[in-house]
């Protein structure tokens, strides 16, 4: 008797959950509090710390969902975006925009009754950014799309400190700068493995337009670039020698990879180096943070 296999209906609330982009949104979250814990010496009140997480986060929530739903008929025709929920039919295109529209609605009633209105605004201008600036204008016009849409990612340090102290200083600007930098090599490395589908979709990424070994130039230019300006918060006393240590290894190493790319063969290290800057952000930000209260310890003790 051959065996009859039913497949099961996909999960509603996974597939909400996937319209969020969740790993982009907990790198998020983690940026904006490490804005949040540089902004002061002293500890954060825990309702701002709470509601601003919230609220930015449920905003990049938002901006992943919009992004869904502009996207969806390139994402069915790409390799790596065609079992999102809305290319499956496992979520119609009413409900991903309503739940984006929903998701947007309560950030901003969040960060404005519990946070503070720049922090609000701030935000506001980052959901347009990123979901209808760079995805709907930049992403199908312009090679140097990730360069300009990256201004958007670069934020949340700056919604964090924004939070906490209801401005934006000069530190604050300089942890927009980092991540700003960073962007175009992290991004550039996965274009160049996917290079085939977005050429197949027509989008003008850099690999596509400009070729995969000039791309290969300009990951390794960032790298460079990007090492240079995480000295800087050392060099304005922002951060002192815990912090110095681990940006100049973890530049070093990011550069390691970037120089592997240039000179493999086609795509073969993109991956790993596309990898390697996730973690890259990721220990850069806990190094800000071990040396931020290092430093407060010792003042406290001398």
């Amino acid at each position: 008797m051959t065996e009859i296999t039913v497949e099961s209906p996909p999960v509603l609330w996974k597939q909400y959950l996937e319209l969020c982009k969740p790993n982009v949104v907990m790198l998020i979250i983690f940026t904006a509090i490490v804005g949040m814990l540089l902004s002061t010496p002293g500890f954060i009140p825990l309702d701002i710390f709470i509601f601003a997480s919230l609220g930015i986060g449920m905003a990049a929530a938002s901006g992943a969902a919009i992004n869904h739903w502009v996207d969806q008929k390139i994402d069915a025709q790409m390799e790596r975006t065609k079992a999102r929920p809305l290319p499956t039919g496992g979520m119609s295109s009413a409900s991903a925009i309503t739940f984006a529209i929903l998701l947007g609605v309560i950030s901003m009633v969040i960060l404005l009754a519990f946070v503070n209105t720049l922090t609000a605004i701030l935000t506001f201008i980052c959901i347009i950014g990123y979901a209808v600036i760079y995805t709907k204008y930049l992403k199908r016009t312009t090679p140097h799309n990730i360069v300009l849409g990256g201004a958007a990612g670069a934020a949340p340090p700056v919604l964090g400190w924004a939070a906490v102290t209801g401005e934006v200083n000069t530190e604050a600007l300089l942890l927009f700068l980092i991540i700003f930098i960073w962007t175009p090599p992290h991004f550039w490395a996965l274009a160049i493995k996917r290079r085939d589908d977005y050429a197949k979709v027509g989008l003008p990424m850099l690999p596509v337009t400009h070729g995969i070994e000039f791309t290969k130039m300009q990951v390794l230019l960032y790298t460079v670039m990007l090492l240079a300006v995480t000295l800087i918060p050392f060099v304005i006393e922002m951060s002192g020698l815990i912090y110095l240590a681990g940006a100049v290894a973890l530049g070093i190493g990011f550069i390691y990879h970037a120089y592997r790319l240039y000179l493999c063969e086609a795509d073969e290290h993109a991956m790993k180096t596309f990898a390697y800057s996730i973690f890259y952000l990721t220990a850069l930000f806990a190094f800000f943070l071990a040396d931020h209260y290092v430093r407060i310890a010792v003042r406290a003790f001398l």
